[in-house]
C-alpha cells in the first residue's frame, strides 16, 4: 500500500497471485479496469498482455500480491503494483516484453513492480473509478474457460481492428497516391506555364532591348542630322539677315517707305527662321545632355531693349499692345537662353492676344534660398483650357480649336522655354483661364551682382591698312564687305582654308577674320598654322562663326583674339574686337567670346 500512499493514489482492489487461474483473472481485471477508465482498446490489450506476461513469470514467488489503484498526480495513471516476499523476481525477457507494451518500473530492494497505464486528463472521475472497482471485483470468480474465451474475443477484436486499420491505411495510401499524381500533374503544368512565361519574358525583354536600341539610334540620328545641317541652314539665313540689315543701314536714302517695310519684313522673317533653327538644335542638344549654359553677367536693360526690337515685327494696327518694362535688376545667367525664353513667351502671348495688352514685368525677390529674379509675362488673350495646360508643355503639341486658325507655329515655344528655364536652375509656371488671359512666371536665381561689362564699345574706328577675311560663303562676304570697308583701306577675301596662310604671309594684314567651316582645311587647322608660324603668330585672328557656343572646341581656339557670332555681327562689335590688337593677348587667354 505504500506505493500508492506515497503518490496520493486511490487503491481499488488487491488480491494474491498463486495459480495460473489467478494470472487469467489478472489479465481480465487489467483490461476491464482500463476500459472503465476510458483507455482505448489497443492500450487495454497492451496492458492486459503485459500483466499476463509478468504475472506468469512471477508465479511461484512467495507472498505475490497485486494491487490496482488510480494515481492523480502529477499525471493520472492506472497503476498496478506487484510485490513478493521471496523469489528470483521477473526474468529479463519478460521485463523487455512488458516494457515494449507499457511503462514498467522495477524496484529490486523492495521486490516491487509498478506497471502504469496513462489516463486521459479528467477521465478518472469518481464514477469511472467506481466502475473500475466493480469491474475488478467481477472477475475474481472467472474460470479458465471464461478467460480463454475472453482472450479469444480480445484477439478477434484486435485482428478486426488491425484489419480495419490496414484497410484504412490502404485507402489513405490510395488517396495519397492520387493526390501525389495530381500534385505531379499540377507541378508539371505549372512548370510548363512558367517556362512558357519565361520564354515570353525573355522574348519581350529582347524586343524591348531592340526597340530601345532603335530609339537610341533614331534619336542620335536626329541629333546628328540637325547638327550636320545647322551650318547649311544658318549660312544662307545669316546672309539674308545681314544683307537686309545692310540695305536698311546703307541705302536708307534710296528706299521709299514701302521698300523699307518690305526689307524689314525680310529681315524679321530671316531672324525668325534663324531663331527657329537655333531652337530645334537646342531641343536636340538638351535631349542629348549637350546643352550647357554659358554663365555671365546679363545687362537686362540691353537685353530687354533687344527683345523690343525683335518683337517689333509682331505689332500691327489694331493688334495687342506690347509693354516691356524697364529694369536694372542684376542677374548672372546665360543671356542667349534668357532672351530666347522671354522671346518665346512674348511672341506666343502676342500670337493669341488679338486685342488688349501683352506685358513683361521684372522684379527681384529675396528668400531663404537666396535672391531670385522673377519675369512675369501676362496677356489678355483667349486663355488655355485647364485640361490642356499640362499638354501644352509637350513638344509639338498645339491647343485645338477655332482660335488656332491663321496662327502658325511648331508647338515648340513653351516646351523650349520651360527646358531652358530648368537648365538655368529656375522654374516656369503657368496659370490661365479661357477668355481671361494667361500669366506665365519664370523664376531664376540671381546668383549675385553682375560686374560691369564693357559692352559694345564705340571708341572710334581703328585705321587699318589691310584686313584678310577667310570664308567660303560668297553671300556672307558680300554682306560684311561694307562694314569691313569702314575699318580697312583694303580687304582681301580668301574662299579656301588651304590658301589662308599664304595670303596672310603675302599681305601681312593688320587682322584676320576666319570662318571655322571651310571646305578643304577647316578654321581650326588654319588657326593652328598661323599660330605655329613665327612670322604670322602675332597677327590678330577673330573667329566669325555660326556654330553654337557649346559646340566650339575652345581648347583649339586659344590663339584667337575674339569669337563673334555671324547672325549678331555689328560694326561696334568688330571695332571692339579689332581695337584689342594694341594689347598683347596672354597665352591661352584673350578670347573675347561674343557668342554667349
Amino acid at each position: 500500500m505504500n506505493t500508492f500512499a506515497a503518490h496520493g493514489a486511490e487503491p481499488l482492489v488487491s488480491f494474491s497471485l498463486a495459480t495460473e487461474q489467478d494470472v487469467f483473472v489478472l489479465r481480465r481485471s487489467g483490461k476491464s479496469a482500463a476500459e472503465a477508465l476510458g483507455v482505448e482498446n489497443q492500450d487495454q490489450i497492451r496492458l492486459a498482455t503485459a500483466l499476463s506476461e509478468l504475472g506468469r513469470d512471477l508465479l511461484g514467488s512467495s507472498g505475490l500480491t497485486v494491487i490496482f489503484g488510480v494515481v492523480s498526480s502529477p499525471l493520472p495513471v492506472l497503476r498496478v503494483a506487484m510485490s513478493w516476499q521471496d523469489g528470483p523476481g521477473p526474468g529479463e525477457e519478460a521485463m523487455r516484453a512488458a516494457a515494449r507494451l507499457v511503462p514498467v518500473r522495477h524496484t529490486s530492494p523492495e521486490r516491487t513492480l509498478a506497471i502504469e497505464q496513462p489516463l486521459t486528463v479528467g477521465a478518472h472521475t469518481a464514477d469511472a473509478v467506481q466502475q473500475a472497482r466493480e469491474a475488478l471485483l467481477a472477475h475474481k470468480g472467472a474460470s479458465v474457460l471464461d478467460d480463454t474465451r475472453a482472450q479469444t474475443s480480445d484477439l478477434i477484436a484486435a485482428l478486426e481492428e488491425s484489419r480495419a486499420q490496414r484497410e484504412e491505411l490502404r485507402r489513405l495510401n490510395e488517396e495519397l497516391e492520387e493526390t501525389n499524381r495530381g500534385v505531379v500533374a499540377l507541378y508539371s503544368e505549372l512548370s510548363e506555364e512558367l517556362e512558357e512565361t519565361n520564354r515570353g519574358v525573355v522574348a519581350l525583354y529582347a524586343e524591348l532591348e531592340e526597340k530601345s536600341r532603335q530609339l537610341r539610334e533614331a534619336s542620335e540620328a536626329k541629333t546628328r542630322f540637325w547638327a550636320n545641317v545647322s551650318h547649311e541652314l544658318r549660312t544662307p539665313v545669316n546672309s539674308v539677315v545681314g544683307l537686309a540689315r545692310l540695305l536698311l543701314d546703307f541705302d536708307e536714302a534710296r528706299l521709299d517707305e514701302e521698300q523699307r517695310r518690305q526689307i524689314s519684313l525680310i529681315s524679321a522673317s530671316g531672324a525668325t527662321l534663324l531663331a527657329l533653327v537655333d531652337e530645334l538644335l537646342d531641343v536636340a542638344k538638351a535631349e542629348s545632355g549637350r546643352l550647357e549654359p554659358t554663365w555671365a553677367a546679363v545687362d537686362l536693360r540691353a537685353a530687354l531693349g533687344q527683345l523690343r526690337g525683335i518683337l517689333r515685327g509682331y505689332e500691327s494696327p489694331g493688334a495687342a499692345e506690347l509693354i516691356v518694362a524697364e529694369s536694372d535688376v542684376r542677374i548672372v545667367s546665360d543671356e542667349i537662353m534668357l532672351v530666347r525664353i522671354l522671346r518665346n513667351l512674348l511672341s506666343n502671348a502676342l500670337k493669341f492676344t488679338p486685342t488688349g495688352t501683352v506685358r513683361l514685368d521684372v522684379a527681384s525677390e529675396d528668400g531663404d534660398e537666396g535672391g531670385h529674379v522673377v519675369f512675369t509675362v501676362s496677356d489678355t488673350g483667349i486663355g488655355i483650357p485647364e485640361d490642356e495646360q499640362q499638354q501644352i508643355f509637350e513638344e509639338f503639341y498645339q491647343v485645338r480649336g477655332p482660335h488656332q486658325r491663321g496662327r502658325s507655329g511648331t508647338g515648340l515655344g513653351l516646351p523650349y522655354a520651360r527646358r531652358l528655364t530648368e537648365l538655368l536652375g529656375g522654374r516656369l509656371t503657368l496659370t490661365s483661364s479661357p477668355g481671361a488671359g494667361t500669366v506665365v512666371t519664370v523664376r531664376l536665381p540671381a546668383a549675385g551682382p553682375a560686374p560691369d561689362g564693357p559692352g559694345d564699345r564705340e571708341t572710334g574706328t581703328p585705321l587699318m591698312a589691310a584686313l584678310v577675311t577667310v570664308d567660303d560663303d560668297d553671300a556672307f562676304r558680300a554682306a560684311i564687305r561694307p562694314l569691313l570697308d569702314q575699318l580697312a583701306g583694303r580687304v582681301v577675301e580668301v574662299g579656301e582654308g588651304g590658301l589662308a596662310s599664304s595670303a596672310v604671309r603675302h599681305e601681312r594684314p593688320d587682322a584676320v577674320l576666319l570662318d571655322l567651316h571651310l571646305p578643304d582645311l577647316d578654321g581650326y587647322a588654319v588657326l593652328a598654322q598661323l599660330a605655329a608660324d613665327p612670322g604670322l603668330r602675332a597677327v590678330p585672328v577673330v573667329i566669325l562663326t555660326s556654330t553654337p557656343p557649346e559646340d566650339l572646341d575652345r581648347e583649339r581656339l586659344t590663339h584667337a583674339r575674339a569669337i563673334l557670332e555671324k547672325s549678331t555681327l555689328t560694326l561696334p562689335k568688330l571695332v571692339a574686337a579689332f581695337s584689342e590688337q594694341a594689347m598683347p593677348a596672354p597665352p591661352g587667354a584673350g578670347q573675347k567670346d561674343d557668342t554667349a
